[in-house]
């Protein structure tokens, strides 16, 4: 599984942009409204960790998927099961805590 920063999704995201990447964020609903991204050339999709085997259908397997938590673990355990189901994807290493630190001071840290 291939892990990359959050200032390197862009990129990432350019270069799959005929497939229509996806951003899975994972984290809980109260993360989400506490802090949230919605980069550009990404569709951002919401669906908590403990949700992902049953909302498993409502995710297209021609698509990539980054995905993203809070610093990376849950993100990364979502990713391998992903890739096991047969999907293209990522983990945004760092999570966004590491994007408000790295690229966005203004993305509230918690």
């Amino acid at each position: 599984m291939q892990h990359i920063t959050p200032a390197q999704l862009s990129d990432w995201a350019a270069n799959m942009a005929a497939r229509r990447p996806v951003l899975l964020d994972v984290r809980e609903g109260w993360e989400c409204q506490t802090a949230s991204v919605s980069p550009a050339g990404l569709e951002f999709v919401h669906m908590p960790m403990q949700t992902i085997p049953a909302r498993l259908d409502e995710l297209d397997k021609t698509r990539p998927v980054a995905c993203l938590c809070h610093h990376g673990s849950r993100s990364m355990q979502v990713a391998a099961y992903l890739a096991q189901q047969g999907f293209e994807v990522i983990n945004v290493a760092g999570g966004i805590h590491a994007w408000s630190t790295q690229l966005d001071p203004n993305i509230p840290t918690y």
